[in-house]
């Protein structure tokens, strides 16, 4: 979760929403790293989740990542946990929980929905003080 951590402050020098997100290979490396750059790219899509999650693929040379496990500061979105189901991401381990957006638990539960074709094991609350504090910080400033 450090890592991830680094990562999300990292989104301050370009606005974005501090989230920051790594892939962890079946040997505990890091095989992909991401933070969200929807400001730095002007693109919808490039929230921490899918950034780490292309990064991995790119590194491993395969879409399914049915052996890594995916770390990330906030509990995804709806697109992001989708992302996930669809890399075939057997674990995800989330730092602060998202009671407005998220969709792995809190508003909905996309990753373990008996309807999709693949579930994901959710680990929450990791280091879930200090992801939550990068981002009331960053809100706080925003507000003012």
């Amino acid at each position: 979760m450090g890592l991830a951590l680094t990562e999300a402050t990292a989104c301050l020098a370009t606005g974005d929403v501090p989230v920051g997100a790594v892939v962890l290979g079946p040997d505990g490396d890091v095989v992909g790293a991401g933070r969200n750059r929807r400001e730095a790219d002007a693109d919808p899509t490039a929230h921490a989740e899918v950034l780490a999650l292309r990064a991995a693929a790119q590194t491993l040379g395969r879409w399914r990542l049915d052996d890594c496990t995916l770390v990330v500061t906030l509990e995804p979105c709806v697109m992001c946990a989708g992302a996930t189901v669809l890399a075939r991401i057997p674990r995800l381990v989330l730092g602060a929980w998202d009671p407005k957006a998220g969709a792995c638990g809190s508003q909905w539960d996309v990753v373990r929905d008996s309807r999709v074709n693949h579930r994901v094991e959710v680990i929450g609350g990791v280091r879930e003080d200090e992801c939550g504090a990068v981002l009331r910080e960053f809100f706080a400033a925003h507000r003012s």
